[in-house]
């Protein structure tokens, strides 16, 4: 869109926001002089938009009372956020009381979208995954990457497209990388892609709000049949370097184990019969960790409600003691009578 034409649709949207708007202030929020915001008013009302003119010391322009926008004009960020925040509230249930009304929201807005905005939007909400169950609010807090980055990642994984960007790593090293990208996850307020990196040979996952300056690159490529994006993050979260190495058994299959845990924070694997402390005790599991602290793992495998062997580190064990022995002298202690 040429310039002026979108600093006279912003102009419009300043002044649909109500009440009256000075001309300095428009001025500086267009970036350009009052005269040109001037002429810009001009442009409007030769569109028979009826913008109004307030003279005086604190004169501006306004829109007349009662005039209504033509439906929908939204920018690629405000198109995103809106589709996007409809989806997110579904998944999260947080629109149940709506009914389909959201769904029918969604539809109404991208059949007034320009077809190459609606084309890259119906590519990102094809190739998300949610790492979460629906019905569950996203964990932690949100770290949006940027427009731009995510609709052309989406396209990529869309259309299996490698994708080409700048990325700045966790201990601030800056690199160019090009990806195969096989999905794109959201996990716990954040947005990741996976997929082969032909540089390193195998399978790479990278935060988007870390990337920049991403577009798709000429060529294709096949993805592998039966790759789960999700279950690869979740993976590749639980099995990253920290400062604790926790191994535990619990009884139960892994699936049950699983169920009971935050997603990204374990890997569980079943055990073969026979493989637990005791024999004849059922199905057992072995579950992986990597943490930074131990001090919250005691109640989380209390939450387990499961019978648990710990296997390392010793350290663990005694403050899984410790808890217990706390919990232990709560549960004795009566409230004082009145």
């Amino acid at each position: 869109m040429p310039r002026p034409i979108a600093r006279v649709l912003t102009l419009l949207e300043l002044l649909q926001s109500g009440g009256l708007r000075t001309v300095p202030e428009l001025a500086d929020r267009l970036g350009v002089d009052e005269r040109t915001v001037r002429r810009y008013a001009g442009h409007l009302l030769d569109l028979d938009v009826p913008v109004e003119s307030v003279r005086g010391r604190h004169g501006g322009y306004r829109l007349a009372p009662g005039y209504r926008m033509p439906p929908l004009m939204l920018s690629d960020d405000e198109a995103l956020a809106v589709l996007l925040g409809l989806l997110a509230g579904r998944r999260a249930g947080l629109m149940a009381a709506a009914g389909t009304a959201s769904e029918t929201a969604a539809a109404k807005i991208r059949r007034v979208l320009p077809e190459r905005l609606g084309r890259r939007l119906d590519a990102l909400l094809g190739s998300l995954a949610f790492t979460a169950p629906p019905g569950t609010a996203p964990p932690g807090t949100s770290t949006a990457p940027e427009t731009g980055v995510l609709l052309s990642v989406a396209d990529a994984v869309r259309h299996h497209r490698p994708v080409g960007f700048r990325y700045v790593a966790a201990d601030g090293r800056r690199t160019e990388r090009t990806l195969h990208p096989y999905g794109l996850v959201a996990h716990a307020g954040k947005w990741y892609v996976t997929g082969m990196d032909p540089e390193a040979d195998g399978e790479r996952t990278f935060r988007l709000d870390r990337m920049a300056g991403a577009r798709v690159l000429a060529g294709s490529f096949a993805p592998p049949e039966g790759f789960d994006p999700a279950e690869h993050v979740l993976s590749g979260l639980a099995g990253a370097p920290h400062r604790h190495e926790v191994t535990v058994r619990v009884q139960g299959s892994a699936e049950d184990v699983r169920a009971r845990l935050p997603a990204g924070i374990a890997i569980v694997e079943e055990l073969p019969p026979g493989a637990g402390p005791d024999p004849g005790t059922g199905r057992w599991s072995r579950v992986e960790l990597r943490v930074d602290r131990l001090d919250w793992l005691p109640a989380v495998l209390a939450s387990l409600d499961r019978p648990f062997v710990i296997d390392r580190p010793d350290e663990l064990r005694e403050l899984v003691t410790a808890c217990a022995a706390r919990l232990a002298d709560a549960a004795r202690r009566r409230p004082p009578r009145a």
